[in-house]
C-alpha cells in the first residue's frame, strides 16, 4: 500500500528486455534504499514493483507481461525519470490517498498550462473509467496523488503546486506525453456497488 507522496525521482539506468518481460534497473538514494532488501516493494511511477537485486544506489525489479500491457514501461528507456516511493508503514502518518500500485490504464497530456504558481495538466479521459474520474476526487499520476480540478466527457484536469513540479517527473511532461493512472480505489467500490445494484434492479430481484 502507498500514499501517493513520491519521496524522490530516481532514474532508469538499465534496461533488459525479453519479449513483454522486462529487468529494469533504477538509480536512488541511499537515503531511500536505507535498509531496502530483496522482495521489498517500491512505487515506481505508482507501479508496485518488487526489488530482485540491491545494491549502492541501485535496485533492479521485473516486470511481467501484464505491467508491460498496462503501463508505461512497454516504451521505457535508459535515463527516463521516475517517480519513487517505498510502501508505507503501519505506523506513519497517512497524507496522501490509499494507493495500490496497481495500474488501471495510461492517458495521455492533451494540454499543458501556466496558471500563476500552478501548473494546469489536462489529460484524455479513458471512457472505461467513467465515473471513477470526478471533480474534487483522488487520482494517481505516475504514482502522484493528485485532485481532480475539472472533468468533462473527453479530459479531466489537474493542478500541481510547485513543490510537486519540481520533487516529481509530472513537471517536465509535454503534450502528447503517456502517464500511469490509477483511479480512486474507494471510487471503484462505489462504482461496483452500482453496477451490482442496476443488474440485481434490471432481473427485478430487488
Amino acid at each position: 500500500m502507498f500514499t501517493g507522496l513520491i519521496a524522490e525521482k530516481g532514474v532508469i539506468k538499465e534496461i533488459q528486455r525479453n519479449k513483454q518481460m522486462i529487468q529494469l534497473t533504477f538509480h536512488a538514494s541511499n537515503k531511500l534504499l536505507q535498509d531496502y532488501k530483496i522482495g521489498d516493494s517500491m512505487a515506481v511511477n505508482g507501479v508496485c514493483l518488487t526489488a530482485i537485486e540491491v545494491s549502492n544506489h541501485l535496485f533492479k525489479a521485473e516486470i511481467m507481461p501484464e505491467t508491460f500491457k498496462r503501463t508505461t514501461f512497454a516504451t521505457a528507456k535508459i535515463g527516463n525519470l521516475v517517480n519513487l516511493e517505498r510502501a508505507m508503514r503501519g505506523t506513519q502518518r497517512f497524507e496522501g490517498h490509499f494507493v495500490s500500485g496497481h495500474i488501471d490504464t495510461v492517458t495521455r497530456v492533451v494540454k499543458r498550462k501556466e496558471n500563476q504558481n500552478a501548473l494546469v495538466l489536462t489529460f484524455a479521459y479513458p471512457p472505461k473509467h467513467a465515473g471513477e474520474i470526478i471533480p474534487q476526487g483522488s487520482i494517481t499520476i505516475n504514482g502522484v496523488s493528485l485532485t481532480v480540478t475539472e472533468t468533462t466527457a473527453s479530459y479531466f484536469s489537474v493542478s500541481l503546486i510547485p513543490h510537486s513540479k519540481s520533487l516529481t517527473n509530472l513537471g517536465s511532461l509535454s503534450v502528447g506525453d503517456f502517464v500511469n493512472i490509477e483511479t480512486d480505489m474507494i471510487g471503484k467500490y462505489v462504482k461496483a456497488q452500482e453496477n451490482k445494484f442496476q443488474m440485481y434492479k434490471e432481473k427485478d430481484l430487488l
